[in-house]
């Protein structure tokens, strides 16, 4: 049986998507036209020849061509807003951290004020329009350097709003160690945000070592080459670190060779917490229901199994209390119901 249709109506949550990267076409064509000198084709067919990415390096420069398309609060705004009713309307998502890069925008010439009020008017109004929660995990560039690291530092502590509940390392890896990050994370965490640097997604365990020792990584973005390494896996179980696993993007930016490869059995054999994510979904052509799904064919799950990956999602998040346990009980009467309707006992 598949459960595709258990999973296109499962409440969920997300802790691994990108606020630029999740620009579907439809929002990214919108944007192109109005910045046409961008060299983003605004052409729906173009744009899916132009989200087909060869590497890593590949994904990083057609990510930052999209980048240079908001230029403008408005902008901002658009992008947020409609990224919101995307997946409330067509994932079923309650609640999202969304992952933003202010950096990128102020130096295109937007004002960390005007960029803060643009996400944030978004996220109200996402809240009243479609019923799903957002809230911020800020993400340093990692190929930008310490310029970049110590402008979202104060970008966070300067102009922070209640929404903002993370701290973030994203980019290329190589080249990047970890390790210079250390004084931005140690007073990001001083300040009350929650350490979630990538980490594993194109380099060693040691990356994922370095996070978790230097940076106090309490959920490492992607994690994929953890598998090589028993004793790291073996920390992450005990300490309770999350990897936040994106299948189908590893696959796209050649992280794994192919889905059958994937580590994530690996992980959870292991005892580590995972949670299943779509990172940059409308530029890797998947949705968080195709992950899902594809995590439900590598763990060999049915509902009760899927149910159980939502639940998780909701257990490691950032959310307040009463979010948490308001989408936790939605979860629960919906796996209940298609229990009942197959003859099944509860999940």
């Amino acid at each position: 049986m598949s459960l595709a249709p258990f999973i296109a109506g499962l409440p969920k949550a997300e802790l691994h998507v990108h606020h630029v990267g999740s620009a579907s076409p439809r929002i990214v064509s919108e944007l192109a036209a109005r910045h046409p000198d961008a060299g983003v084709p605004s052409d729906l067919e173009r744009l899916r020849e132009f989200f087909t990415f060869r590497d890593f390096a590949h994904f990083i420069e057609v990510y930052l061509a999209v980048v240079d398309l908001v230029r403008t609060p408005e902008d901002v705004r658009l992008l947020t807003y409609e990224v919101a009713r995307e997946m409330a309307q067509g994932q079923n998502l309650r609640y999202a951290e969304l992952t933003c890069t202010p950096y990128t925008s102020v130096v295109r010439g937007i004002a960390i004020e005007a960029y803060t009020e643009a996400i944030e008017d978004a996220r109200v109004a996402a809240e009243r329009d479609f019923g799903i929660v957002l809230q911020w995990i800020y993400d340093i560039p990692g190929e930008s350097g310490i310029p970049a690291a110590d402008a979202t530092l104060a970008y966070a502590l300067e102009h922070r709003t209640d929404a903002l509940v993370g701290f973030g390392l994203g980019g290329p890896e190589i080249g990047v160690p970890r390790a210079q990050f250390e004084p931005h994370f140690s007073t990001a965490r001083a300040s009350g945000l929650r350490s979630v640097p990538h980490a594993g997604e194109t380099t060693g365990p040691e990356t994922i070592w370095e996070s978790v020792r230097l940076l106090g990584a309490e959920r490492i973005g992607h994690g994929c080459s953890a598998a090589q390494d028993p004793e790291l896996l073996a920390h992450l179980a005990e300490a309770g670190v999350v990897l936040e696993v994106c299948p189908t993007s590893n696959v796209a930016t050649r992280a794994v060779d192919r889905i059958e490869d994937h580590p994530l059995r690996t992980f959870v054999e292991a005892g580590v917490t995972v949670t299943i994510n779509s990172d940059d979904p409308p530029m890797f052509a998947t949705t968080l229901n195709n992950d899902y799904d594809v995590a439900a064919s590598l763990l060999d799950l049915d509902e009760r199994g899927v149910a159980d990956l939502a639940r998780a999602a909701v257990d490691a998040s950032f959310a307040p209390a009463e979010v948490k346990a308001r989408i936790s009980a939605e979860i629960e009467a919906y796996a209940a119901d298609a229990g009942r309707a197959h003859g099944r006992p509860t999940p």
